[in-house]
């Protein structure tokens, strides 16, 4: 492939704070710009405008879309106040009936109707020659679809990078997918399948999803066609942080979790393993806390509040936004709490598709320089990664296992000697250079 210098990037959730399918992408951006690379974004307005580089962003023309752009877009511009709440519940009550009836009529997920505007602006750019390469990214497949139109209408060089696999393993014995069950799940394997055919590079970020991907599209291992490759994306430190700050012991002993929970990653899977411990240790029942920190409490996690009694042992922090008195980013802000902590908790989940993922938090948990407790489920590569930087490893399911890695991690702490792991972190810079190696830009 010659090197072609200007790049339309296609990302619905681009500049989106904290957003994990926005910094994919975004962090790459300072490198590819020192490439020599001229790229021109188009990127949904639920993000903030980046000044370094043409950056257009798109209402999506469907109701569902413009209902979850038009919120984050004014949380952005409002915060998340009575003006935020007054101005959506009358979107949301208005948009109700054309929700219905565009779910009604395609069943695909919120943001798919994002592709057409993003089509229709990339297209005259590339009939006005404008553009030399498409590179679609991020968590919404809206940005593959257009991708893929485009490719098919100009012929473009088009470049994709798969987030999140497209589709969804349940079964370890299927053959790498399930049998799609609804509408949105059809035309996901559909988007994949066409990823594999049309597209000229494509990667995913596991050696799982890869691996699946190739199951389910024998072409991508034939010369000729698409290629099929793995990158570990890695996280860029925020703040200038390029060293472990030095850990201080306080009085309490605290596990803090960072991102999504869910019911398949929940931690009502560390609450229950509290029980035998504070039977065996009593005094511990004053001396840990846990802390999650960017989304709600799931289901499991509050039942298991209520009738363990252990409200005071949980402390939900919820999102972490940006600070208006000292400017750091809720990125910043969420840093600073993960060095604070004492171990981080890596909750992998207990789906089959965990073989294909790994939590992008773990990138950013190798800047802390702190330990990781990570409960993983089917994924060597990612236990491997956890064992070379040295962590406390449990495996999902593993009620015992999980016990007893706790019980470990209690006794380290109260003898002040918990694991110090290997300064070992991963960047996006070699992410970036070995995409550009792998499609033979330079």
């Amino acid at each position: 492939m010659p090197a072609k210098k200007s790049w339309l990037i296609l990302s619905h959730g681009f500049n989106m704070d904290g957003r994990a399918s926005s910094q994919t992408i975004t962090d790459k951006m300072p490198y590819l710009l020192s490439e020599g690379i001229k790229p021109i974004v188009f990127s949904a307005i639920t993000g903030m405008k980046d000044q370094r580089f043409p950056h257009r962003q798109f209402l999506a023309w469907g109701p569902a879309a413009f209902r979850f752009d038009f919120r984050h877009w004014i949380a952005n511009q409002y915060g998340r106040g009575i003006i935020y709440k007054v101005l959506t519940r009358t979107v949301s009550i208005l948009l109700a009936p054309l929700i219905g009836l565009e779910k009604l009529c395609l069943g695909y997920s919120s943001q798919w109707s994002w592709a057409m505007p993003a089509f229709m602006h990339g297209l005259s750019l590339i009939k006005a020659k404008k553009v030399d390469l498409v590179f679609s990214t991020g968590g919404a497949w809206s940005a593959h679809l257009a991708g893929l139109w485009l490719k098919k209408w100009t012929g473009a060089t088009w470049i994709a990078e798969i987030h999140d696999p497209l589709v969804i393993r349940k079964d370890p014995n299927d053959q790498g997918f399930e049998k799609p069950q609804n509408r949105d799940a059809r035309f996901r394997y559909y988007l994949e399948q066409q990823l594999a055919k049309y597209a000229d590079q494509v990667w995913w970020f596991t050696d799982g999803a890869l691996h699946y991907a190739k199951v389910r599209n024998s072409n991508l291992n034939i010369s000729g066609n698409a290629h099929g490759f793995m990158v570990l994306p890695g996280a860029e430190p925020p703040g200038g942080l390029n060293a472990a700050k030095p850990h201080v012991y306080s009085d309490k002993l605290n596990l803090c979790h960072f991102g999504s929970l869910a019911n398949d990653r929940s931690l009502s899977t560390i609450l229950n393993a509290l029980v035998p411990l504070f039977q065996k240790y009593p005094q511990a029942r004053d001396q840990i806390r846990i802390h999650a920190y960017g989304a709600p409490l799931d289901d499991l996690t509050i039942e298991a509040l209520k009738y363990l009694g252990m409200s005071d042992v949980l402390l939900a922090h919820g999102r972490l936004e940006k600070d208006p008195l000292t400017g750091k980013s809720g990125r910043e802000r969420v840093v600073e709490k993960m060095q604070e902590s004492d171990v981080l908790i890596l909750l992998h989940g207990n789906d089959e598709w965990c073989a294909e993922y790994i939590p992008s938090k773990f990138y950013e948990y190798l800047w802390t320089g702190r330990p990781i407790w990570g409960i993983t489920h089917r994924n060597p590569q990612l236990d491997q990664m956890l064992q070379e930087r040295g962590a406390y490893l449990s495996l999902e399911g593993d009620k015992a296992g999980i016990s007893m890695a706790l019980e470990r991690i209690w006794l380290d702490w109260q003898a002040r000697t918990l694991i110090e792991p290997k300064w070992l972190p991963l960047g996006v810079d070699q992410a970036v250079q070995q995409i550009l190696t792998e499609i033979q830009w330079k």
